[in-house]
């Protein structure tokens, strides 16, 4: 059987193996998808993690529940050497291996984008991994806690601060979500105001959403502003150092949240660790089939899609122009580059990936939303409900369809559930605690 090996089970991961499931004939080809984590991640749904209208595990797809033929293998490809036709595993238990293929499909994503800002190494979560979500929510439902229980004052104000980095739309996303969020939480904490809240999201460009046109972009902002929210435009994060934020626009208060989702880089094994061609900016050069190389140059047996991959985009009328690097087109690139795996093994002709934008939705909190598709634009519940349609019949799978609706049932009854789990994360604390208590007692009848 030919071996395929897949790099990353992500978005085109993810559907690339599901779709050759059930597109190969039995002992036709053997698949194996090497990833560090067991599950894709529904990454649109994580503003909603951090809110708490979607429960965390809802948005975790798990690979061997849903890829039951295909070889799991939970590690990273840190170096893939295409002409000997082996990629370097590194798994967390076993020293590094070499693993053969017969072809190669790496859709192992993009990495989280950073600049050498002081504190931020240290202080900052990104938005990327739906345990970072967790840990954001988390954090905000502790602070509500620790502040109710102080008096009005500057250390109160800095637990309620919240600062987002990045005007893209994880960042607007995770911003209304958590403004929503907090702004709800009062009617539980009489103790505090809205005058104790204070949200700031930073964005070094004169405009946010840049996948929707200028006039929506600026409703957002407004709508923002007029929710509380600061909205800082043609700023940059300069310090984050020991929770003290300072901006280029001369902005600086006590920050208890940071949140970095300031873009994304190329993968660094993309990058750095193989033979395969990429381009300037780190991405694999591919043609519009999405296999690895040029019209002149191909390279046989390597195919790559998703945001490591610099895939020309059919639909632009823009010369040389790549697909935008996002979900919808992720998606829509695994299961047609499954399709081309499948006709390259039977000796049949290939196909270019083509699609056309069904259009942009973002959610700014519960009840709001805004949705564009080239000139028509809705905004508000009528954009949220468009929001949530389009995301629970796109996160893949009826299992998960059917638990995220539920949870979206039930909080429309009960509203979202506001308990902190945050002591998960220190899992043997309060053992411990009880140790050292019962150590201190037998000392104590000594």
């Amino acid at each position: 059987m030919r071996r395929i090996l897949i790099v990353g089970g992500g978005y085109a991961g993810f559907y690339t193996a599901w779709k050759l499931e059930k597109k190969l004939r039995p002992h036709e080809a053997d698949v194996t998808i090497v990833d560090p984590r067991p599950y894709m991640t529904y990454q649109p749904f994580l503003p909603e993690v951090t809110a708490g209208s979607v429960e965390a595990r809802h948005v975790a797809v798990s690979l061997r529940r849903h890829l039951r033929r295909t070889h799991i293998i939970a590690g990273s490809v840190v170096k893939i050497d295409h002409a000997n036709r082996t990629a370097t595993v590194q798994t967390p238990d076993a020293p590094d291996r070499e693993l053969a293929y017969d072809t190669i499909v790496v859709t192992a994503g993009a990495v989280t984008r950073t600049f050498p800002i002081p504190g931020v190494a240290d202080e900052a979560i990104g938005l990327k991994h739906v345990e970072e979500a967790v840990a954001i929510r988390d954090r905000l439902l502790t602070a509500f806690e620790r502040a109710a229980a102080l008096p009005p004052g500057p250390e109160r104000r800095r637990l309620l601060t919240v600062t987002v980095v990045g005007g893209g739309f994880t960042g607007v996303e995770g911003f209304g979500e958590l403004l929503s969020l907090a702004t709800a939480l009062l009617k539980r904490y009489p103790e505090l105001s809205f005058d104790d809240l204070a949200f700031h999201l930073v964005e070094v460009r004169d405009r946010i959403l840049p996948e929707v046109t200028d006039k929506p972009g600026r409703w957002v902002v407004e709508h923002l502003e007029k929710r509380g929210g600061h909205v800082h435009l043609e700023t940059k994060l300069v310090s984050a150092a020991d929770g003290h934020i300072v901006l280029s626009d001369g902005s600086e208060y006590d920050n208890h949240l940071l949140i970095w989702t300031a873009g994304n880089q190329s993968n660094p094994v993309i990058a750095r660790h193989t033979d395969l061609p990429v381009n300037e900016q780190g991405l694999f050069r591919v043609r519009a089939d999405m296999r690895v190389g040029t019209d002149d140059a191909p390279v046989p047996d390597a195919w790559a899609a998703g945001d490591n991959a610099a895939v020309p985009d059919l639909a632009s009328d823009v010369p040389g122009a790549t697909v935008v690097p996002n979900a919808q087109h992720a998606v829509r690139q695994g299961k047609r580059l499954a399709k081309n795996l499948v006709a390259d093994l039977r000796g049949r002709k290939v196909k270019p990936y083509v699609h056309h934008s069904l259009g942009t939705v973002a959610t700014l909190g519960l009840g709001k939303g805004i949705f564009q598709y080239r000139r028509i634009v809705i905004k508000g519940l009528l954009g949220w409900l468009m929001h949530r349609g389009y995301h629970v019949l796109a996160v893949p799978t009826w299992e998960r369809k059917v638990r995220v609706f539920l949870v979206w049932v039930a909080a429309l009854f009960y509203g979202r559930d506001i308990v902190s789990l945050l002591s998960v994360q220190h899992p043997r604390a309060a053992f411990v605690a009880a140790t050292l208590g019962e150590r201190d007692r037998q000392v104590t009848r000594r």
